[in-house]
């Protein structure tokens, strides 16, 4: 087991002007109205693929208070096998694993297009800048292993 480097509350009083960038980013993707079931197993995936315990905790523990599926949770890991997404959860997965494995290429048409018939453009808008606000979030739990915290202390968050 890792140890924190920095601890999130450290975080928080630190940088308190950045962890209110980002929970305001975040609220502004709620307040868009996406379905938050979907806007949450794409934050679970893309916590999974970026290797962050803290924020796979947090959303696990959101995902659960909203009602997803436990067959989903125990299943997004491999959801392109599992069979029990929809259509367009899948394409939101889809959309999340591209967005979160940038380095070294760019979105090509053929993904962008793929997206497309299933989101709005903007719904395809506030749910990429849900996976941004994520990967934003993995980055700085990862780098400084932030803890993952507890059911009661992840319903505040």
């Amino acid at each position: 087991m890792s140890n924190p480097r920095v601890t999130y509350q450290d975080f928080a009083k630190t940088a308190p002007a950045a962890q209110a960038a980002l929970l305001a980013m975040g609220k502004a993707v709620e307040e868009a109205g996406l379905d938050k079931q979907l806007v949450e197993l794409a934050k679970l995936r893309v916590s999974q693929i970026n290797n962050c315990a803290f924020c796979l905790q947090i959303h696990l523990n959101v995902a659960r208070r909203i009602g997803v599926p436990q067959e989903k949770l125990d299943l997004v890991a491999t959801w392109e096998e599992a069979g029990i997404f929809t259509v367009r959860e899948c394409a939101a997965l889809t959309w999340a694993e591209q967005l979160a494995h940038l380095p070294g290429h760019s979105i090509s048409d053929a993904a962008y297009a793929a997206a497309r018939a299933h989101f709005s453009e903007d719904e395809l808008l506030w749910l990429s800048v849900a996976i941004a606000n994520i990967n934003a979030w993995n980055r700085l739990g990862a780098a400084f292993r932030f803890a993952p915290p507890l059911a009661k202390q992840a319903a505040a968050a």
